[in-house]
């Protein structure tokens, strides 16, 4: 009844189906007048789908362990399990011994086939990719009527930028899912768009928060990432929830949010489990607090260091009879930047002056191999010689 309005009267078919069917339906038939044609599903050129498996690595990664449990639980059922880049090529796809009883899906499901709604017309994971928004699309509600006895449900994956990263499909073709397969691939979407999100948040203080410690580590817990400017990067969706989103002018900084400045969270980083929390909204949450550093540097046992040390300006009796650090001549800071990277710097140079510059003991301190130490006081140096004339 719904298509007759559409297509055929040319009615906007309102409580028939879904709003978001509705418009890629008014999308598609910009650009696709004969909804009766048949799909080809061509593949992309193997140049493109070699630079997209490329470009999506880490989504890959993120996803891997998803995706295997994923495609377990399925294993008795007809559903495929599609993961598309946010253009709509398809980078991971399960196979599935009946694949010769789906003659659509056998088409479909394959590495470098672009499902974009503007190839394929309207799909659950083409109205993600065009949207953004969560959906399902059953049957006849797919824009070409040869897709009609396809059923698929689709979420999306975000970066740290906010940007769509990917989209999670379930496809079953004949059948019906016999399950609630928007809520399982939320689920397995969300959990993958977290992993994406630490993947990518090497450099920064990442807090895991919410009103119980029992959804900590579970993917309804909200995650932020601080940056060593003591502004808040980025939130997941159960942050942003919790948190009420990010402003929309100019940087937040973390004290706004969750009522802790830098120093304090870095305190919190070294407890082992998590802290009770008053947010600046005044909501009680549990928080844990973590911060690496993208050389491998952990912070946790670094910040513990420096909460037992005096403060700034006063020396501890070690530090004040220890000669420079032999392993790097010259001033290694500007003391006092207030960023992650300037107090591990910091720190590092405290425990080479307490060791009199024996970087094995310094490295053992940190918890560090002598290698990263090597390599970060390298650097400094690099970076402390004058521009050449």
């Amino acid at each position: 009844m719904a298509r007759t309005q559409f297509f055929e009267e040319g009615v906007r078919p309102s409580g028939l189906v879904g709003e978001a069917v509705i418009q890629s339906w008014m999308r598609c038939a910009r650009s696709h007048a004969d909804t009766r044609r048949a799909v080809s599903f061509d593949a992309v050129t193997p140049s493109r789908l070699h630079a997209t498996l490329a470009r999506n690595r880490e989504l890959l990664e993120a996803a891997r362990g998803e995706l295997v449990g994923m495609e377990s639980s399925l294993a008795g059922t007809d559903c495929r399990v599609l993961l598309t880049d946010a253009q709509g090529v398809i980078v991971h796809v399960t196979h599935h011994p009946a694949a010769a009883q789906q003659p659509i899906l056998h088409r479909t499901a394959r590495l470098g086939v672009n499902i974009a709604e503007s190839v394929v017309g309207t799909t659950a994971p083409g109205i993600v990719a065009s949207t953004g928004q969560a959906c399902t699309v059953d049957g006849a509600e797919h824009y070409f009527e040869c897709l009609r006895a396809m059923q698929c449900a689709a979420a999306p994956i975000r970066d740290v930028h906010g940007r769509l990263a990917g989209v999670l499909d379930l496809s079953v073709e004949s059948s019906r899912f016999g399950f609630d397969a928007a809520s399982m691939v939320a689920l397995y979407a969300t959990t993958i768009e977290n992993r994406l999100l630490l993947a990518q948040s090497r450099d920064r203080l990442v807090l895991r928060f919410q009103a119980s410690p029992t959804l900590l580590g579970t993917p309804l817990e909200a995650l932020a990432g601080i940056a060593e400017d003591g502004t808040v990067a980025w939130l997941n969706a159960a942050g942003a929830r919790l948190i009420g989103g990010l402003p929309d002018a100019g940087p937040c900084g973390v004290e706004m949010l969750f009522g802790l400045d830098l120093a304090g969270l870095l305190r919190l980083g070294r407890r082992e489990g998590a802290q009770p929390v008053r947010l600046a909204s005044g909501l009680g949450v549990w928080l844990q607090a973590r911060a690496q550093a993208l050389d491998g540097i952990d912070f946790r046992h670094a910040v513990s260091l420096s909460m037992t040390t005096p403060a700034a300006g006063a020396a501890t009796p070690a530090a004040a009879d220890a000669e420079p650090p032999a392993a790097a001549e010259g001033p290694l800071s500007e003391p006092g930047d207030g960023t992650l990277q300037g107090r591990s710097r910091k720190l590092i140079e405290e425990a080479l002056a307490a060791h009199h510059g024996n970087i094995s003991h310094a490295a053992r301190q940190l918890r560090v191999s002598r290698g990263t130490l090597y390599r970060r006081l390298k650097r400094w140096r690099e970076e402390d010689l004058p521009p050449r004339q």
